[in-house]
C-alpha cells in the first residue's frame, strides 16, 4: 500500500483500525483517544485505497452534530465521502421509513410525534389516565419500542402500575390511524420491515457493503436489531461490520442503552476483532488515575483497557469536603474568579475554561445564584430548547398539517390556536367521524379537512365560521407552493396567515416575552429548503429527529461558565472541571443498585474524563433535600478514589484517606485554598502568606500575621504590629507595601 499523509498522523493502534478488513472489528476507544479521527479517516480510507463505492457505506451515530463532524472530516480527506450515508440512527430510519411507508403501515409523508404528542394521543385513547399517568404511559410506551417489544408481546421487564399492554395496543391503533410514527418507530419498524419482508432485506444488503456505528455502547436493543437485519449477520451477506464504543461510557440505561451491546459483541458478529485506543490525548496522567480508580470498581463484565495520558503527569486532583451546598456554591465561584488572575505563574484562565458538572438539574439553582450575586457570566445547558416553545411547536404543527391531513396531534393543536371557537368537546365529536375502516378493517382517519368541510354545517354558528376560516386557509396554503422560492416564504405565511403572530404578539405584550423573535427565527431555518412539499418534509425531518437536542447543540456564550448534568457532558470537555455533589443519596442516588450503581460509577467516570488540566469535585456536611437540610454521607466513589486526590476541607469521622497526600499547607480549610486560586500541586498566596510570618510595614512597623483567611473571594490576612495596631490586608493588591522578615 502506498504512504499516505493523512494516516501519518495516527498512532499505531489508531492506524490498525483504519486499515482493518475482512473479519467484523470492534474498536473499544476510551475517553480521549481520538475515535472519530480514526471513524472518518476509515470512511476515506474505504473510498481512497480500497475503492468502495461511497453510496455503499452507512455510518451511523446519536447526534446531528457528531454526523456532521464525521462527514466533514472524512470529506477533507476525500470529497467523494460527501455520498457516504452518514446519518444519525432516527434519521436513517426516518429515510427507510419513507422508502417503505406502505410495508410499515405508515403515510409516505408522516409527521415524527415528539414525548407531547405521545402524551396527547395517549390520553385521546385512554381518557380515564391522569396526566402523571399519561407522562408514565408514554415513557413506558417508548421503552418497549426500544426494546423491541409489541403490544402482543409479554411486558414485565418494563413494569407498570396499569395494563400497559391495553395503553399501548390503543396508543398504537391511534398512532397508525393518523398514518404518523414517534420516534420508538423510526427503528423498530425498519427492524419489522427487514424481518418481515425478504425481498426489502436482499435490498438493503445489496445497497449498504459496509456498516459503521458510532458511540455503540449507547445503542439500545432496538438499534442493535437494526444492525444485526441491515448487516445480514445471520444470512452472511459479507457486508463488513465496524462498530466504535467504550463499556466504561455506557450512561443511557435510562434511554434504553444496553452496555451487553458492546459487551456481547464479539459473540453476536463471530470472528470479531478487538483493537483498543488506550492513548489518552485530552487529560493529564493525575486526572486519569482518578478515572481509572473509579471504573475499575465495577466488576459488572468489561472489556478492560487501560488509559495512558499523552500529555503528561499534571496537577493532582483535588476532593473538598465542605460544610454545606453555600459552601460549595461559594468554593466554585472563588476558584473560577481567582483563576482569572493567572496567580503562581499559571496562565490566566477564561470563564468558560469552567464547567460545573452536577447529577441532577435541581443543582443548578445554588450555582445560579451564586454566580449571578458575583457577577460570573454562565450558561445552563438544558433549558427550554428553541422547538419545544410554544410558539414553535404551534407553527410547526400548522406546517405538518399541511403535510399530512390525517394528523390528529397537529389537527388538535391548531384548530383553536387562535380561537375559532372549536373546544375540546367539538374536536372529540369531529374525530369521532372521522374514525373509519379501510377495506382490511384496520382503523384509520380520513382526512380531517375534508371530514371538517362535510361536518362544518352541524357546528354553532361561531364554530362553524371558525371551521370556515381553517379550511379556506389550508386551501389557500396549498396553492402556495413554488419551486422557485424558498420554504422560509410559505412558513412566513403560514404564520401571518394562521393568525399566530398576531396572537403571540398580544402574548409578548403581556408577558414580556419574545415569542414573535422566536417566529421570525423559525423563517430563518427554512431558508436553505425549496418551497415544495419535498421541501417541507425535508424540513420537518430536519427539526422533527433533532427536537430534543442535548448539550452539544446549546449556544454557550463567548466566555461564560458552564452549568451542566454529568449525562449532559458526553463527548465534551473543559479545561477545568468540577464535579459537585459527591454524597450519598445525590451521586449516587438514593435507588441505585447492582448494575444501576455500576453505571452510576461509570457516570462519575465520564465527569472526570471531560477535564484536561484540572479537576476538583466535592462533597458536603449537609444539604437541603425536599425543604429540609439532611446531614450527608461522602459518596463512596470518592472513597474508592481517595487515594488519587489532595483532600481539603474538613473530613468526615471515619473517612480514609488511605495514601492520599498530607492536608498540606492548606491544612483543612478549603476556602483560603480557593481564594489563593491554587491548582492542584501550586501553593497561591496562602502558601507565601501563612499564619505566624514576621512582616514588615513602611507605615506601620514590625508585625506578625495573626490570622489569614477567605472573605468574599478574596484573600486576607491580619497583621498585629509591635505598637499595638492590629490592620487587615489584601496581599493580592496590597504586597507592594509589606516585606516578609525571615528569622
Amino acid at each position: 500500500m502506498q504512504d499516505n499523509n493523512y494516516l501519518d498522523s495516527l498512532n499505531e493502534e489508531q492506524r490498525a483500525a483504519v486499515v482493518h478488513e475482512g473479519s467484523p472489528l470492534l474498536i473499544l476507544a476510551g475517553a480521549g483517544s481520538g475515535k472519530t479521527r480514526v471513524i472518518t479517516t476509515k470512511i476515506a480510507y474505504l473510498i481512497k485505497e480500497k475503492n468502495i463505492d461511497p453510496w455503499s457505506i452507512l455510518s451511523v451515530t446519536f447526534t446531528k452534530k457528531a454526523a456532521n463532524e464525521m462527514r466533514e472530516r472524512a470529506v477533507a480527506i476525500d470529497e467523494r465521502a460527501s455520498d457516504a450515508k452518514i446519518q444519525t440512527f432516527h434519521s436513517f430510519g426516518s429515510w427507510f421509513l419513507r422508502k417503505f411507508a406502505e410495508h410499515g403501515g405508515v403515510e409516505p409523508t408522516f409527521s415524527v410525534y415528539d414525548d407531547d404528542d405521545m402524551a396527547t394521543l395517549i390520553k385521546k385513547a385512554e381518557p380515564s389516565l391522569s396526566a402523571k399517568e399519561v407522562r408514565l404511559a408514554a415513557h413506558q410506551i417508548s421503552l418497549c419500542k426500544d426494546y423491541c417489544l409489541t403490544p402482543e408481546d409479554d411486558l414485565g421487564i418494563i413494569g407498570s402500575e396499569f395494563d400497559l399492554n391495553d395503553i399501548y395496543s390503543k396508543y398504537q391503533k391511534r398512532l397508525r390511524a393518523t398514518g404518523n410514527a414517534d420516534f420508538g418507530d423510526l427503528i423498530m419498524l425498519p427492524v419489522q420491515i427487514l424481518e418481515s419482508y425478504s425481498e426489502i432485506a436482499d435490498y438493503i444488503h445489496n445497497l449498504f457493503k459496509v456498516i459503521m456505528v458510532d458511540e455503540y455502547q449507547d445503542s439500545n436493543i432496538a438499534q442493535y436489531r437494526l444492525l444485526q437485519n441491515l448487516s445480514g449477520v445471520k444470512q452472511g451477506s459479507g457486508t463488513y461490520v465496524c462498530v466504535v464504543g467504550d463499556d466504561d461510557q455506557s450512561i443511557y440505561k435510562f434511554r434504553g442503552a444496553e452496555v451487553e451491546n458492546i459487551l456481547t459483541f464479539p459473540e453476536k458478529f463471530p470472528g470479531t476483532e478487538i483493537i483498543k485506543l488506550e492513548r489518552n490525548y485530552r487529560s493529564t496522567a493525575s486526572i486519569l488515575n482518578a478515572a481509572g480508580l473509579v471504573v475499575k470498581k465495577n466488576h459488572h463484565g468489561s472489556l478492560e483497557k487501560t488509559l495512558v495520558a499523552d500529555r503528561g503527569e499534571g496537577g493532582k486532583p483535588v476532593l473538598a469536603f465542605l460544610p454545606d451546598q453555600n459552601a460549595e456554591a461559594k468554593f466554585t465561584a472563588d476558584l473560577v474568579l481567582k483563576s482569572l488572575e493567572g496567580e503562581g505563574g499559571r496562565p490566566k484562565a477564561k470563564y468558560s475554561d469552567w464547567a460545573i458538572l452536577y447529577r441532577t438539574n435541581a443543582q443548578s439553582l445554588g450555582f445560579e445564584k451564586e454566580f449571578l450575586h458575583r457577577k460570573i457570566p454562565y450558561v445552563v445547558v438544558g433549558s427550554l430548547k428553541f422547538y419545544e416553545r410554544e410558539e414553535i411547536k404551534d407553527t410547526l404543527a400548522y406546517i405538518s398539517f399541511c403535510a399530512n391531513h390525517k394528523d390528529e396531534i397537529s389537527f388538535r393543536r391548531i384548530i383553536n390556536k387562535p380561537p375559532r371557537g372549536i373546544g375540546e368537546k367539538t374536536q372529540d365529536k369531529l374525530m369521532e367521524t372521522a374514525f373509519t375502516l379501510n377495506p382490511e378493517g384496520v382503523p384509520v382517519y380520513s382526512d380531517l379537512l375534508e371530514n371538517l368541510k362535510n361536518h362544518k354545517d352541524g357546528l354553532s354558528k361561531k364554530a362553524g365560521e371558525g371551521a370556515g376560516t381553517f379550511i379556506k386557509l389550508f386551501e389557500t396554503l396549498a396553492g402556495c407552493f413554488d419551486e422557485n422560492k424558498n420554504l422560509s416564504d410559505f412558513v412566513e405565511r403560514v404564520i401571518r396567515d394562521s393568525g399566530l403572530d398576531e396572537y403571540h404578539k398580544a402574548g409578548d405584550e403581556i408577558e414580556g416575552t419574545t415569542r414573535v423573535q422566536n417566529l421570525q427565527e423559525l423563517v430563518n431555518t427554512a431558508v436553505p429548503y425549496k418551497c415544495t412539499m419535498d421541501g417541507l418534509l425535508q424540513f420537518l425531518d430536519a427539526i422533527n429527529l433533532d427536537r430534543t437536542l442535548d448539550a452539544e447543540n446549546q449556544a454557550v456564550g463567548d466566555d461564560a461558565v458552564t452549568l451542566i448534568t454529568l449525562h449532559n457532558t458526553k463527548g465534551l470537555e473543559y479545561n477545568r472541571v468540577i464535579i459537585t455533589g459527591l454524597e450519598e443519596g445525590v451521586f449516587p442516588r438514593m435507588e441505585k443498585v447492582g448494575a444501576e450503581l455500576e453505571e452510576e460509577r461509570r457516570l462519575f467516570y465520564v465527569g472526570i474524563t471531560r477535564a484536561r488540566d484540572e479537576l476538583y469535585v466535592t462533597s458536603t456536611a449537609k444539604r437541603c433535600l425536599y425543604g429540609r437540610w439532611d446531614f450527608m454521607r461522602p459518596s463512596p466513589f470518592i472513597k474508592e478514589a481517595a487515594e488519587a486526590f489532595t483532600v481539603i476541607g474538613q473530613a468526615p469521622f471515619g473517612f480514609s484517606t488511605r495514601k492520599s497526600s498530607p492536608y498540606g499547607q492548606f491544612g483543612r480549610d478549603a476556602s483560603a485554598f480557593a481564594a489563593a486560586g491554587s491548582a492542584p500541586g501550586d501553593s497561591g498566596l496562602a502558601s507565601k502568606w501563612k499564619k505566624g510570618l514576621h512582616v514588615y510595614h513602611d507605615d506601620y512597623g514590625d508585625g506578625a500575621i495573626v490570622n489569614a483567611y477567605n472573605n468574599s473571594g478574596e484573600f486576607v490576612i491580619e497583621v498585629q504590629f509591635s505598637t499595638g495596631t492590629k490592620k487587615k490586608f489584601l496581599p493580592q493588591y496590597q504586597a507592594k507595601s509589606l516585606e516578609i522578615i525571615k528569622d
